[in-house]
C-alpha cells in the first residue's frame, strides 16, 4: 500500500479513502453503478477477505510496477474475490428488497489524485419500486491502516437527481431523502474536512498569526472559501484540470508562503508589524499590504480548490449533479473557519494588547513552525 506522509484529501490513503459511485437507471428494474476504488486498498482488502494470497501477490506486484494493464489483469484474474468483497459491502435495495448485482465489462484503471483507482460497473437487477436505498460499508477492514472512508454518490434514479456522502456514521441513504438531509451530509463533510485536515488547519493558523485586525482574518478566510467555489464551477465547466503532481506541491508551498509572509514582516518592521502601513479610505480598512495579501490568499484558494475538486470527483461528467453539494461542502468549511477564528483571534488580540512583545514572539513561533511544515511537505510531494 502506498505510504502517506500528510493529512490532505489528495493523499488521503493511509488514513482515509474516498470511493466514488455514479448511479443511473438504464432500464426499468435495473440500476447501473459505476464504482471507483483505490486500487491498492481494494487488492489488500479483497485478498484478506477471501484469503486470496495470489491476488495479493499479483496485485501488489502490479501496483509496485505502476503498470495499469497488469493491475487490471490482476483484478480480472481474481474477479470472484474482488466482486464478492465489493458486493458484500456495497448494496442497493428497492423498497426494502435486495437487488442482485452482476458485473458489466472489464475492470479499468485510472489515475485519480496521483494514485491508481480501479473502476468497475455493476448492473443491479431490482424489483419494481418507487425508491432505492443505497448502503456502503467499503473500507476500512482488518488491515487497520485505513481509519475511515467517504463514499461520494451521485445518482439519477426514481425521477430524482442528487448526491450523497456516506461514511461509517451514516452508511446509507434513500433516493427520496429530503434536501435538508443532503445539505447536512455535505455541510458535515466540509466541517470534518477542515477539522481533520492538518494542512488546512495550518494554513488557517498562518492566516490568523499574520492578520493585524479581525476584519483582515475574516476577509482572508472568506476569500479563501470563495476561491474554492470559483474553482469548483470552473472544474464543472471543464475549464480547469491540473495534474495532482503539480497541485499538491503548490498547496504545500502556499502554506509556507503565507506563514513566511508574517515572518518577513516581523523581520522588516519588528514591533510595528501589526500596524497598518498607511491610512486606508476604503470601507474594508485594508492598506496596500492587506490588499496584496488578500490577492495572494485568493490565488492560493484557487489552487487548494483544484485539489478539493479532484479529490471529490467534480471533474467528472456528472460534476453538475455534485456541484451544489460541494458548494454546501464549502459552506461547512467556512462555518468552521469562522468558528475557529472567533475562538482564537480574540485571545491573540488580548495578548497583543497586554503583552505586545510576547504576542510577537508567539505569532513568530507559530509562523516559523508552519513555514517549516509547509516546506517539508513541499519537498516530500515533489
Amino acid at each position: 500500500m502506498a505510504l502517506w506522509l500528510s493529512v490532505v484529501p489528495a493523499q488521503a490513503h493511509g488514513f482515509s479513502s474516498t470511493v466514488y459511485v455514479d448511479l443511473s437507471a438504464p432500464a426499468t428494474g435495473h440500476v447501473r453503478a459505476e464504482l471507483g476504488l483505490e486500487y491498492d486498498l481494494l487488492v489488500v482488502s479483497a485478498a484478506d477477505y477471501e484469503k486470496d494470497d495470489p491476488l495479493f501477490k499479483a496485485g501488489t506486484a502490479a501496483f509496485d510496477g505502476g503498470d495499469a494493464t497488469k493491475q487490471a489483469q490482476a483484478l480480472t484474474a481474481h474477479d470472484a474475490s474482488v466482486l464478492k468483497y465489493v458486493t458484500q459491502r456495497f448494496d442497493i435495495k428497492a423498497d426494502g428488497q435486495a437487488c442482485t448485482p452482476k458485473q458489466q465489462g472489464d475492470f479499468t484503471i485510472q489515475q485519480r489524485e496521483g494514485v491508481p483507482y480501479a473502476f468497475l460497473v455493476l448492473d443491479y437487477e431490482c424489483p419494481k419500486a418507487d425508491a432505492h436505498e443505497v448502503r456502503s460499508g467499503l473500507f476500512p477492514d482488518s488491515e487497520t491502516y485505513v481509519k475511515g472512508t467517504k463514499t461520494i454518490v451521485t445518482y439519477d434514479l426514481d425521477l430524482q437527481t442528487g448526491s450523497s456522502a456516506l461514511d461509517s456514521a451514516h452508511p446509507s441513504f434513500s433516493t427520496h431523502q429530503a434536501w435538508t438531509e443532503r445539505f447536512w451530509e455535505f455541510f458535515r463533510l466540509g466541517a470534518e474536512h477542515l477539522l481533520t485536515g492538518l494542512d488546512h488547519i495550518l494554513f488557517l493558523l498562518a492566516l490568523i498569526a499574520g492578520s493585524r485586525r479581525l476584519r483582515e482574518i475574516v476577509l482572508a478566510a472568506t476569500t479563501f472559501t470563495l476561491a474554492h467555489s470559483v474553482t469548483f464551477i470552473l472544474a464543472a465547466l471543464g475549464v480547469v484540470h491540473v495534474s495532482p503532481s503539480f497541485i499538491e506541491p503548490v498547496i504545500a508551498l502556499s502554506i509556507a508562503v503565507v506563514a513566511g509572509w508574517h515572518l518577513w514582516r516581523l523581520w522588516r518592521r519588528g514591533r510595528l508589524a501589526t500596524d497598518l502601513e498607511t491610512e486606508s479610505r476604503s470601507h474594508l480598512s485594508l492598506d496596500r499590504a492587506g490588499w496584496t495579501r488578500l490577492g495572494v490568499v485568493f490565488c492560493f484558494g484557487l489552487v487548494h480548490g483544484i485539489g478539493f475538486a479532484g479529490a471529490l470527483g467534480i471533474q467528472q461528467a456528472w460534476s453538475w449533479t455534485l456541484l451544489w453539494s460541494l458548494l454546501v461542502f464549502n459552506v461547512g468549511i467556512e462555518t468552521v473557519q469562522l468558528g475557529l477564528i472567533a475562538i482564537t483571534f480574540p485571545l491573540l488580540a488580548v495578548l497583543r494588547h497586554r503583552a505586545p512583545t510576547v504576542a510577537l514572539w508567539t505569532t513568530g513561533a507559530i509562523a516559523a513552525g508552519v513555514t517549516v511544515a509547509g516546506l517539508v511537505w513541499f519537498v516530500q510531494r515533489l
